[in-house]
């Protein structure tokens, strides 16, 4: 499903091969687990470091506000959201353990889960069930529809949170999270979005898909660094999650130290308890500006047509892919197995090839991002093909 095809025919990605050092020895199709850095991060993270050495936290390189405030504007921008819905944080496990721990629940209500989800969105949801609250899990599906089917049939009168994630790590697919939205608004029940395979692939609009909030990592699809995220929490959200960790970021002003403030700062980065890591923060606007320079439509464009590439190439070498039973919903990650065939042996080939995928469920995971090329696919699929 190419959204803009005229303007994706002209595209010649070239530069964005260039750009990533990583292609010299590697193919990397685990870019929905880790990207590597590419040249034009390099440069400004050199730049930066250089500044600091020479003037430690007075430097002019990369000014914290300007950073913060450059981050913030392409996020808000491709999320639909103002920038004080959001906070840079650590990972989405933090995001999520903001969240959970932040909600007001009562014994005998009841969350709503995934199956064989993520643990960044399980583990955060589990101190609930020792204060009386059920978890509940989602039967997944082989379609986005059937699998919206299954989500109505777990709620009931107790439901007062989903927490899902955009695309399901382990199978690719996407799911219906506009739909589940109005689900959850015409529930009453609190819609909460694990983005990390999301954000960056798949078109995430908060105000239509009704999120209360969400937290995500900057390293897959949005070629950050590691230990990075962001949580992006709804109007209604800021005002009524309790912080569960305070410091001197929390509050307004906060190099003014004393007196003590009795207040927090207005938005989402009042749940940003203390400096944070700054050096990642030049590493992730860098990445952010390569992808909004192009333009994050083209981008998933692009993700989409490699991802058919890879998918055409497989089925015509006898694997059975599993996008193939959602094709209306793309997706970037591509799972498959072949009959017959384990797929540590897969992985074992691979690996001596030095290409990087990951094993899932069983099963084949692989994921190109735009500064992979169609020909180090087609090498992906020879390979896979003489074993």
């Amino acid at each position: 499903m190419i959204l803009n095809p005229t303007k994706e025919a002209q595209m010649d990605w070239q530069f964005a091969y260039d750009a990533y050092p990583v292609n010299d020895d590697m193919i990397w199709l685990n870019n929905c687990g880790t990207v590597p850095a590419g040249k034009h991060v390099l440069s400004a993270v050199a730049s930066y470091l250089k500044g600091y050495s020479k003037s430690g936290h007075l430097t002019d390189v990369a000014p914290r506000a300007d950073v913060q405030k450059g981050i913030k504007t392409i996020l808000a921008q491709l999320l639909n959201c103002e920038t004080d819905s959001l906070a840079i944080i650590h990972h989405t496990a933090e995001g999520m353990n903001f969240i959970s721990h932040g909600l007001k629940l009562t014994p005998g209500d009841e969350i709503i889960l995934l199956e064989n989800e993520y643990p960044s969105n399980v583990y955060p949801w589990w101190h609930w069930q020792e204060k009386g609250v059920k978890l509940m899990t989602a039967p997944m599906a082989d379609t986005p529809e059937e699998f919206l089917e299954n989500l109505k049939a777990c709620i009931n009168a107790h439901t007062k949170v989903m927490a899902l994630s955009a695309v399901h790590w382990c199978t690719g697919m996407p799911l219906p999270i506009n739909a589940i939205g109005k689900l959850c608004k015409d529930n009453d029940i609190i819609f909460v979005l694990d983005g990390a395979q999301g954000v960056g692939t798949q078109p995430i609009d908060v105000e239509t898909a009704n999120i209360y909030a969400m937290a995500f990592s900057a390293w897959k699809w949005l070629m950050g660094p590691l230990g990075l995220g962001v949580l992006y929490l709804a109007p209604e959200a800021i005002e009524s999650l309790s912080p569960i960790f305070l410091g001197s970021s929390s509050v307004p002003n906060e190099q003014e130290y004393l007196p003590y403030k009795t207040t927090l700062k207005n938005g989402a980065d009042r749940f940003v308890a203390s400096t944070p890591n700054y050096t990642d923060w030049v590493y992730f606007l860098s990445a952010l500006e390569f992808l909004n320079n192009i333009g994050f439509e083209t981008v998933q464009n692009r993700l989409f047509e490699l991802s058919r590439h890879l998918q055409n190439g497989l089925a015509e070498i006898g694997f059975e892919v599993l996008s193939n039973n959602f094709s209306d919903h793309p997706s970037a990650i591509v799972v498959s197995h072949k009959p017959q065939t384990a797929t540590k042996a897969l992985m074992t080939q691979l690996n001596r090839h030095n290409i990087v995928a990951a094993d899932r469920l069983g099963r084949l995971r692989m994921a190109a991002h735009i500064y992979n090329s169609p020909q180090q696919l087609d090498q992906v699929i020879e390979i896979l093909a003489k074993i």
